[in-house]
Formats: structure tokens, sequence, C-alpha cells
């Protein structure tokens, strides 16, 4: 499916249309409500601050999820709020839906638009290792230490290793990312601090040892640069690739 440039939410902000831009800085989407970073559709003008996550653009333009692969036999449709009654949890995240959504026609499912264009797999750089996006997971998630992440019926899915040692729910790794925003963590001149970025990565993995140490062990450091290395990766889903905050916050994986 075709990028768009230029959108006209005729509804939401009629007075101007909105262009895609590529931006750093952290916002919250006017549509979804939800934290978002990357590419973006803002009003040009400069005393308006209406944005929108570029997924939820699309869904705007073309009225189905362009990339969601998840849920395959479901027919998805965008709408700007819930048509039908009750709260809405996203069956990927297991968080509220406040705002633009995906509804299949038969009401099974719901989907932030941001969700819904997560990708499935990643393959970690220079090993076979494989991070999936499943909905069963075996190990703990290296957020919260559980292995479940449920609100009401929703169970939520989670990157995970190929060998299922590492685990983030996609509900944890939204939270975590609002919480390091939150904190001053992912401004890029916090991150020029080497001390917060070990603050930022100790947020996102609270009980496992993020700093590499010149008096450990080939395997520990080993082990810590795949758990920087599946963060990163992880990571960049969430906040749709803004590559200088995540190459700067990572770069600490080659101290």
């Amino acid at each position: 499916m075709a990028g768009l440039l230029v959108i006209h939410d005729t509804d939401g902000h009629p007075e101007h249309k909105l262009k895609l831009e590529k931006s750093e800085v952290p916002f919250i989407c006017g549509g979804c409500k939800e934290l978002g970073f990357g590419l973006r559709y803002q009003c040009p003008n400069m005393e308006c601050d209406y944005i929108l996550h570029h997924e939820c653009g699309l869904g705007l333009g073309y009225g189905r999820p362009p990339t969601q692969k998840f849920f395959k036999k479901c027919d998805f449709q965008f709408h700007r709020q819930n048509p039908l009654p009750g709260t809405r949890i996203c069956d990927i995240c297991a968080l509220d839906i406040r705002g633009f959504l995906y509804q299949c026609s038969r009401g099974d499912y719901d989907l932030h638009p941001h969700c819904a264009s997560l990708p499935l797999t990643f393959t970690l750089p220079g090993s076979n290792e494989v991070i999936k996006l499943r909905e069963k997971i075996e190990s703990r998630c290296l957020k919260c230490q559980r292995k479940e992440r449920a609100s009401g019926r929703v169970q939520g899915l989670s990157y995970v290793s190929s060998d299922g040692m590492l685990c983030y729910h996609v509900a944890c790794l939204k939270e975590a990312c609002l919480d390091n925003w939150t904190m001053g963590y992912f401004q890029l001149d916090a991150l020029a601090n080497e001390e917060r970025r070990i603050l930022a990565l100790q947020n996102l993995a609270p009980n496992q040892e993020v700093r590499i140490r010149a008096a450990q062990s080939a395997n520990a450091m080993r082990g810590i640069r795949l758990l920087i290395t599946f963060l990163k990766l992880v990571v960049s889903a969430i906040l749709g690739e803004p590559f200088t905050l995540v190459s700067t916050l990572f770069q600490i994986s080659q101290s």
C-alpha cells in the first residue's frame, strides 16, 4: 500500500491539510491518543499542535490496515471511535483504545493503528536469532517479570527470541517507552550522558545487567550484547525507528 504525503482530516482538523514529516521529538497522537515517534502527519501551521501517527493517517486515507498480518482471517475497518458499546482493548498490546482504531467486521478484534503495523519478525544482526511476535510465551517479560499480560478477555502479544529466553510484552514495552519519555530519558541531550543512557536501559530491563564491564566474562558480555540488541530492535518497532534516538540510546552496548 502506497504512502500518502498529504492527508486531510476533515472531521478532526478541517482547517489545514497535514503533511508527512519525520521527527526525533516524541508526541501524543491526536487520533489514537498514544505516544509516537518518527514519521507523523503534522499541521504546517506553526501555532497548531495537531499531529497524527503515520499509521493513523493511513487509516484515515485508506480505511484498512496496510500491513496487519497477525489476525489473517479478520476484515479490519478503520473507525475514528469505537462503534460498539463498552470499552475496547487492543488485541496486540492489551491496552485501552481511546481513539482511532481498526475493528474486525465481526467485532471480535480491535487494534490500535500503530499496533496493527508492528513487524511480526526480526533477525538479530550477525546471528540466526529470530525475534517473533507471539501470543503464547514460556519465559517472563523483561519488564514486569510475568508470563501473561492480559486485560479482560484480551491476552496481548509479546516479542520473544527464538530460544525463548528474551521476552517483552508489547504493553510493557509501550509503557516503558512512555516512562522513559516522561522521565526525560528519551531526550537526545539527556542521552548524551552515559549514566542517563544506563538509567534508560535499566528502566527497560530492570532485573537485567545492562552495563558491560571489563571484569565480566566473555559469556556475560555476549549475553548483555544480545539483550541490548533485542531491546534495540523491539524499541525501534514501538518508536517507529527514530534513528538518532535509538542509535544514541543503544551505543552503550559498544562500551
